[in-house]
């Protein structure tokens, strides 16, 4: 069977790219291994889908060419999506710093992609596996091998995502395809995932499993912090400021770089120093202060971590300034995350510098295209990962 694009990958990227290149009159296959589309889409935002982020820019995403994620925000951004979204009359709502949640179910986006793929006359095979890929007819068409039987295209786009969630069935399928065609790969690490503490750090921090507290996070990688919840687990830390701090503190390592400690300022937007300023001579201990701004378990807790239980009255001078730096930069070194099963979204993938930025193509593979997560392009946690998916998924197929 012969088409114009095959898209391998019915996800967000793939099933907005396969709408794109339908609706441009091209004969369209969407494939995908898995029996139902748009899992990752449907288990998002607690069932509602966190869909894109009001303030998304360029600088909310992590990539070795930071850059490269411009043009395709630029030319459809998160107001292209949301005229989408309010053309089907899907009702949703913002919640936090920009985020956008459907009121009722993150079905209503699957349905409204599975539309815009009917008004593109994409055809569907699923599921449907990929056994091999070649270029045929001196480089112009790829020839699949699949459970479909034998299928043809002039352009393959391959969206099928990263490694996070692998229950859903993700597969590192996109980059042994990249590495197939020598395109180079980003080495994939999880991202937006939860942090696991060293045994001497977890085990004075067990007692407090369950506590959120209001942070503010920071790592060397990380221009600016973020402020958000932290939860503490029984495994480490967790929560939307760890979540977001992982991806940075991933991706240290990226370039032969060495992994620092994370920061977390317990006391966002206050002046730790003139706050403690007026109790210095008093009999209040630290713990007894700290109960006002954190839960009380967590300030007796952290400040025993540290042996910080006398009055302050009879703390050294270095003491108050260890305290004050503590307080507004904890050092935590990370034991590691707890892996793909529990990530958001997946940092690395195939190297930028092997595709257009206008096009999503292969530099050096007329043809063949990349999307969506498999790229190494990773947003920041709050629908800028959807958004991604979107704007390149558009991109590929206004070209493929």
């Amino acid at each position: 069977m012969d088409f114009d694009v095959i898209v391998i990958g019915a996800g967000a990227a793939g099933m907005m790219c396969a709408a794109q290149a339908g609706q441009r009159r091209r004969r369209v296959l969407l494939i995908d291994h898995a029996a139902r589309i748009g899992e990752r889409i449907r288990i998002s935002g607690g069932g509602r889908c966190n869909f894109t982020n009001r303030h998304i820019s360029a600088e909310n995403f992590l990539s070795q060419n930071p850059h490269f994620a411009r043009s395709a925000l630029a030319r459809y951004s998160q107001f292209d999506f949301i005229k989408l979204v309010e053309r089907y009359r899907i009702p949703y709502h913002e919640k936090t710093l920009g985020q956008l949640f459907c009121d009722d179910s993150a079905r209503q986006i699957i349905a409204m992609l599975h539309a815009e793929c009917d008004a593109g006359g994409v055809q569907w095979a699923q599921p449907c596996s990929v056994q091999s890929i070649e270029r045929i007819d001196d480089g112009l068409r790829f020839e699949l091998m699949t459970g479909h039987g034998r299928l043809r295209c002039q352009s393959l786009v391959i969206a099928s995502g990263g490694l996070a969630i692998p229950k859903l069935g993700a597969t590192p399928f996109g980059y042994k395809v990249a590495e197939q065609f020598n395109l180079p790969v980003i080495a994939p690490k999880p991202a937006l995932v939860p942090l696991a503490l060293p045994a001497e750090m977890l085990a004075p921090l067990q007692a407090l499993a369950g506590a959120s507290l209001h942070v503010a996070t920071h790592c060397d990688a990380q221009p600016a912090a973020f402020r958000e919840g932290m939860l503490i687990t029984h495994r480490g830390l967790s929560g939307p400021a760890i979540l977001q701090i992982s991806s940075y503190w991933q991706m240290q390592e990226y370039g032969g770089g060495k992994r620092l400690p994370i920061a977390i300022d317990l006391l966002p937007g206050v002046d730790a120093a003139a706050w403690i300023a007026p109790h210095r001579h008093g009999k209040a201990t630290l713990a007894s202060l700290l109960a006002g701004h954190l839960p009380k378990r967590f300030a007796q807790e952290w400040c025993a971590l540290h042996d910080w239980v006398k009055p302050l009255t009879e703390h050294s001078s270095r003491d108050l300034a260890e305290m004050i730096a503590a307080l507004k930069g904890w050092a935590l070194m990370p034991a590691g995350t707890l892996g793909y099963a529990k990530a958001e979204v997946t940092l690395g993938g195939v190297d930028t510098d092997a595709l257009s930025s206008r096009t999503m193509e292969s530099k050096t593979v007329p043809g063949l295209y990349f999307t969506g997560e498999v790229v190494d392009v990773t947003g920041w946690l709050g629908g800028y990962n959807f958004q991604w998916a979107w704007s390149s998924g558009w991109v590929a197929g206004q070209f493929a």
